[in-house]
């Protein structure tokens, strides 16, 4: 069984800065990869950033690329999520994700947390 708690979000202005935080717990969360998906209203979930294990190289979406920045902290178990020059589009519910293979960037075979709200007001 595996759990996906995040925090972190909130309210920012454009241009600001935010933490996401996701603690994980259970068996195999972290055999793959782990990651960061968003849902905007009215959108698609998709696809925000990713790192791999063993390893630890991380990838990024496009649109967030050279903003955001995915962490983790082994010790305590936490997956980060450091988002910079935060953008009005950037406004979404933000879900972490433990993959359950290692493709990723799809929705397919995961471990989803309960997501936590980013608001950037322009």
């Amino acid at each position: 069984q595996v759990e996906l708690v995040e925090s972190g979000g909130g309210q920012v202005q454009a241009g600001g800065s935010l933490r996401l935080a996701c603690a994980a717990s259970g068996d195999s969360y972290n055999q793959y990869c782990m990651g960061w998906f968003r849902q905007a209203p009215g959108k698609k979930r998709e696809w925000v950033a990713a790192i791999y294990f063993p390893a630890g190289r991380s990838y990024y979406a496009g649109s967030v690329k050279g903003r955001f920045t995915v962490s983790q902290d082994n010790t305590n178990n936490i997956l980060y999520l450091q988002m910079n020059n935060l953008k009005f589009e950037d406004t979404a519910m933000y879900y972490c994700a433990a993959g359950r293979t290692y493709d990723c960037s799809s929705e397919l075979s995961k471990y989803w947390g309960q997501g936590t709200q980013v608001t950037v007001s322009s």
